[in-house]
């Protein structure tokens, strides 16, 4: 029976009661395809097959818009304890390649596609994307009617989900979905951080110091100082502000991962010491939800969060709209086209989302007008794109230069 284009999304998807069918040989390979299934928290499963690693996993599921730069996406430490839906129908076709990672390892919990490419074809590939899966353990699933399980996230909210393939009975995966832990709360910074600090050097004259502190930096954003003439030192989540003066830091800059701001009492504590002794700070995406609770602002979860490199964001101040990459499931409470009176400065808004108005960047500014510190809750450092946002790594550089009288 072919599905109408009329039928509702919960027609597309399989009821718990229902066995999964057996499946076909996968086409080109001669294999077997292995059954697998997905289960969500609320109960709503759908059928599909193995892709990467066989077994089961657990996460949060949410959707990833982007067209483009899976394993970018795949490597990114931010989706850690996140299983990840594309929304893109057709996945791996340019295989995996060995230059294109932002971190030493695939951190997403799991992944799950629609159609998978049978060989990668572009020439950079070195192993498909099936291949890495495997190697490196990321349970996934494909053949998922990803168009209907994203709606349901659109509708319902991100939650909790499994794929399993050793485990095909949708009832029994679905108690233990139940018991995972929920991401309100969760603080997995020390999961993906540096264990020791690591030293980007400056590409060319070296002009400043940066400390970036590891909440789940990308390798992309040092990369991008660095071709600005800074020296980033890599420091652990739980570096303190002795660490930052032994290495004579002209200034700080908080990096993009995962987990609730709200249980990052550390972070906090150690930027509001940056901001009290006026270092200039630059973060990005968790670092900008750490920056608005240093600044005694609230966080929120978001229903489901914006993951993809395509979301319109408008800086207020120059009115210029960005394509910009997102990952990110909590956002900063604050009032738009508002002062707000900190104990370090005048804060305000910067940046907006023009799909839902979400706050996407902070400024402080000093009594004199002076900017000290910025943030932004996206990814400028564009890997995988856009570079709309790339300006941000200028302005930080600005900031540090007046910071040292011009110099």
């Amino acid at each position: 029976m072919s599905h109408s284009a009329s039928l509702p999304d919960h027609a597309l998807s399989t009821p718990l009661s229902t066995a999964i069918p057996p499946l076909a040989a996968n086409p080109g390979t001669g294999h077997q395809r292995i059954p697998a299934i997905l289960v969500l928290e609320d109960g709503r499963s759908f059928p599909g097959y193995s892709y990467g690693a066989t077994g089961e996993t657990f996460g949060e599921a949410v959707f990833q818009t982007g067209m483009s730069g899976y394993q970018e996406t795949l490597t990114d430490p931010s989706y850690h304890r996140q299983v990840v839906v594309a929304t893109a129908p057709h996945i791996g076709n340019t295989g995996w390649n060995d230059e294109d990672d932002e971190s030493k390892r695939i951190w997403v919990a799991g992944y799950v596609i629609r159609d998978a490419a049978r060989i990668p074809s572009s020439w950079r590939s070195r192993r498909s994307l099936d291949a890495e899966l495997k190697a490196q353990g990321i349970v996934g699933i494909a053949g998922v009617d990803t168009r209907a399980l994203t709606r349901h996230l659109r509708e319902q909210g991100a939650m909790q989900v499994g794929i399993s393939t050793t485990e095909l009975d949708p009832q029994k995966l679905l108690v233990r979905v139940r018991q995972q832990p929920s991401m309100i709360g969760a603080h997995l910074a020390d999961d993906v951080t540096v264990t020791d600090t690591a030293v980007v050097p400056a590409v060319g004259e070296k002009r400043f110091t940066v400390a970036a502190i590891d909440l789940g930096i990308k390798t992309m954003t040092p990369h991008r100082m660095a071709e600005r003439g800074i020296e980033t030192h890599v420091l652990p989540s739980t570096a303190s502000y002795d660490d930052l003066r032994a290495i004579g830091a002209d200034g700080v800059f908080f990096s993009n991962g995962p987990g609730d701001p709200a249980a990052a009492e550390i972070q906090v504590d150690l930027l509001r010491e940056a901001l009290a002794d006026d270092l200039p700070f630059f973060g990005i995406c968790f670092g900008n939800q750490v920056f608005g609770r240093a600044l005694g602002l609230g966080t929120y979860k978001l229903t489901y969060g914006h993951h993809g490199i395509n979301q319109p964001v408008m800086d207020l101040g120059t009115r210029k709209v960005e394509i910009t990459a997102h990952n990110h499931g909590f956002a900063v409470d604050a009032p738009i086209g508002e002062d707000i009176d900190t104990p370090y400065g005048t804060a305000r808004v910067s940046h907006v989302d023009l799909n839902d108005n979400v706050v996407e960047g902070l400024e402080l500014k000093d009594d004199q007008g002076k900017l000290k510190a910025f943030s932004v809750q996206y990814h400028p450092e564009a890997a995988a794109g856009p570079h709309d946002a790339a300006y941000l790594f200028d302005r930080f550089v600005q900031l540090l230069s007046d910071a040292k009288g011009g110099n």
